[in-house]
């Protein structure tokens, strides 16, 4: 067996360095043992490029270094956006950042029809309709209903169901349905409309939801 001269560690006969503090053994004569001074060689000190550190010292720091990885965590963070050489943001980056932005912008279409209220106290107020499916009805944040078309401030005697009607968009025709009102949609004051009877809608038509005169126009191009 091999003493180590700095921690008096028996090592396996010709083992190079001390498995318990990492210092170079030296051979000693069987039977003799050199007395412990301490380090004696520059190889056993850590500046050395042939000191080997201690199995002790690096299970020691292989558990700090899980510990600190377990209380912080490596950040995560979003990929800044990248430029060309010209300075300009590329395209998927600008798309990933802005889209969020436009989704509440509350940016419209193209208005494509309106309806204009031609009789009562509301005469001339117009509605655009910019999409393909336009609802008719009373405003009311607390059961969700939020029409395209809202006449609640239009409708004194709330004769306008709160979802009343639906106007269609299919290329270039369009389509009126009433969705189970409680005073009926009228077409050209034609008869009342069943609910979900679906009625092909002209330009200059006249709609009637409750009490409320209705007058549809295409939005020419």
């Amino acid at each position: 067996m091999i003493t180590c001269e700095r921690c008096q560690t028996e090592n396996i006969e010709g083992s190079q360095y001390c498995d318990e503090c990492g210092a170079i053994l030296r051979a000693e004569p069987s039977g003799q043992r050199t007395p412990t001074t301490g380090p004696t060689d520059a190889a056993d000190t850590p500046g050395n490029t042939n000191f080997v550190e201690p199995r002790a010292a690096r299970r020691r720091d292989s558990a700090e270094a899980k510990a600190t990885a377990v209380r912080h965590p490596t950040e995560v963070r979003a990929p800044a956006a990248r430029t060309s050489v010209s300075g300009k943001v590329s395209a998927p980056e600008l798309a990933a950042d802005v889209a969020p932005a436009l989704a509440h912008s509350g940016s419209q279409s193209v208005p494509h029809a309106r309806l204009v209220i031609h009789r009562g106290r509301s005469v001339g107020k117009e509605f655009l309709l910019s999409e393909d499916e336009s609802h008719i009805g009373r405003w009311d944040a607390d059961g969700g209903i939020f029409p395209d078309v809202d006449l609640d401030s239009d409708d004194a005697e709330a004769k306008v169901s709160r979802r009343h009607a639906r106007i269609t968009r299919r290329g270039e025709q369009y389509f009126i349905e009433d969705l189970g009102s409680t005073n009926g949609t009228f077409l050209n004051r034609g008869r009342r409309l069943l609910p979900g009877d679906r009625q092909q809608l002209r330009d200059g038509d006249e709609v009637i939801v409750g009490k409320t005169f209705l007058r549809f126009h295409v939005v020419k191009k």
